[in-house]
């Protein structure tokens, strides 16, 4: 076959460098033949205006059996709820096929840069194609190449980390290119990342799944995905998986001991407890928090009150709270605890003492575990509900508040910036339960990384009233904490070292750190800060 290239060989024995005449080369002289050369040469690196490569989204596959021991006794009750979950379509190529894709886009490169039969009408037209079109072009085809070599079965780690830092870095550009309103842009990039997102890949894979149906929102947040992304995190599914979360993420689960150190710390010589709840969820945290105290009293009683204000849209679940408490009662029966549990839906501009029942004798703890971050505050309500609760809790007097939150700049901060805080908070979160989960299929993981899709989605894709999902770093929590009259609480050397010993129990993964600082315990993976517990009074 004729090659398209100058200078291949020609079947006919000569060399061809463009002249179409038998023996053309030897007829002409050496300056004239240098110059056609260089003619040729100009043509054949000409960029083309009529250069289109369509790309295809490459997606990797995995088929990796795993399990994932359940969350909770209080959850197994909750096992028959139907799973919602994200997900995009597979793609039915094969290795081959994908390889041979690439091979085809580079052969139409090939054509289009040496094809010069319609320089001549393209340039009288007056078109052309811009650096910038260029520029595009050639970054789809060279991350298209990049992604072969992302399937979770890919025996080279180099180009395995290549291909993560490019989709990761590919996700960025995305955000700032929707902050920049440039949506075509964003479209087509989200088109090739979702050839990079396995959801039951390594964890970027994961993580590039969650993110690319949060861009795909911000883009189009009336698509069809639109109602079910938004509704499902206040459904009976996504309580749930948040409690599966709790317990299967190392740095959540930490984080909920921390503040049940701190909350038995503080109490230690009180007979008697009472703990307001805003969120008391199905009571995991609840259920622990009595084992602890019956390991340390013998006689103790213990009063909890589920606070619900009908204003916050995640108290839509009130009505299992009663079943939550008998499963408590029960429990606190056979741990020898006199305990007492009740509900109160009320505003927030109701709460006092009087309403709550609280006795002069009693130690009053309030325990904020990932609530404050999911109340709208000044950015979003003049009424600025959080601080209103904030105030009102202050007024109560009480023994000690616990504060448990994700570290992660996701309430005011511009879109850009929150995508970015979002894709690294959940990378890193992503790849510490990577780290003592074996396996990637069991249908608790699915749960439970659903969970985090969903809350992701909500904090980047959204904005108003409709997000919901506010984390805030511990700097801006100890001010506005400190503006609503709390002072921190120094936590005892004990409560850090008890959380350490739980974390040495999981084995050596010397990724986790726990660290205590500036009031707080932090609680993270390979340097990252993924959860903060802090006690107030």
């Amino acid at each position: 076959m004729t090659s398209e290239f100058p200078g291949r060989d020609d079947p006919r024995g000569a060399l061809r460098f463009g002249v179409e005449s038998t023996g053309g080369l030897f007829k002409r002289s050496l300056m004239t033949e240098q110059e056609a050369q260089n003619a040729v040469f100009v043509r054949s690196v000409k960029q083309k205006n009529h250069l289109e490569l369509p790309i295809s989204a490459l997606s990797p596959t995995s088929s990796i059996q795993s399990s994932l021991s359940s969350a909770s006794i209080l959850l197994q009750g909750q096992r028959n709820l139907k799973f919602t979950s994200w997900s995009f379509p597979a793609s039915a190529s094969a290795e081959l096929e994908k390889k041979s894709t690439i091979t085809n886009l580079l052969l139409q490169l090939e054509r289009q840069l040496l094809d010069d039969e319609d320089d001549e009408l393209n340039v009288s037209d007056g078109s052309a194609v811009t650096n910038s079109e260029w520029s595009k072009t050639m970054q789809k085809l060279i991350f298209s190449q990049k992604l072969l070599s992302n399937s979770p079965t890919s025996s080279s780690s180099s180009s395995s980390s290549s291909s993560s830092a490019s989709s990761r870095q590919m996700l960025l550009d995305t955000a700032t290119a929707i902050s920049a309103g440039n949506l075509d842009t964003a479209a087509a990039n989200i088109a090739l990342l979702k050839g990079a997102a396995n959801k039951l890949g390594n964890p970027e894979q994961r993580l590039t799944a969650m993110m690319v149906t949060a861009l795909a929102l911000r883009i189009n947040p009336r698509g069809p995905a639109t109602i079910a992304v938004t509704s499902d995190i206040f459904t009976p599914e996504h309580l749930t998986s948040s409690q599966m979360l709790y317990e299967a993420a190392p740095c959540f689960k930490l984080a909920l001991m921390t503040a049940n150190l701190a909350i038995i710390e503080a109490t230690k010589d009180h007979p008697k407890i009472h703990i307001i709840d805003f969120d008391v969820g199905q009571g995991l945290q609840l259920a622990s928090l009595l084992h602890s105290l019956a390991e340390r009293h013998r006689h103790i009683s213990v009063k909890i009150t589920a606070f619900c204000d009908p204003t916050f849209p995640f108290n839509s679940l009130v009505g299992n709270l009663n079943l939550v408490g008998d499963q408590l009662a029960k429990l606190a029966e056979g741990l020898g605890i006199g305990l007492r549990f009740s509900t109160m839906n009320r505003r927030t501009t109701e709460l006092d003492r009087a309403a709550l029942d609280c006795g002069t004798d009693e130690a009053l703890v309030v325990n904020f575990a990932f609530l404050l971050s999911r109340i709208a505050d000044e950015s979003v309500s003049p009424a600025n509900p959080r601080d209103e609760l904030l105030r009102r809790v202050k007024a109560l007097g009480p023994k000690v508040v616990t504060l448990v939150e994700q570290e992660m700049n996701g309430n005011t901060a511009p879109f850009a910036t929150r995508f970015a805080e979002a894709c690294a908070h959940y990378g890193a979160l992503l790849e510490s339960m990577e780290a003592i989960i074996v396996g990637r299929e069991s249908n608790e993981r699915a749960r439970v990384e659903a969970c985090l899709a969903r809350k992701a989605c909500n904090s980047v894709a959204w904005e108003g009233a409709d997000r919901v999902e506010r984390c805030e770093v511990y700097g801006k929590w100890k001010a506005r904490l400190g503006m609503a009259g709390f002072k921190p609480v120094q936590l005892g050397p004990g409560v850090v070292e008890t959380v350490k010993l739980w974390l040495a129990s999981l084995g050596n993964n010397p990724g986790f750190l726990v660290k205590e600082e500036d009031g707080r315990v932090a609680c993270g993976w390979m340097g990252r800060v993924i959860n903060v517990a802090s006690a107030w009074h």
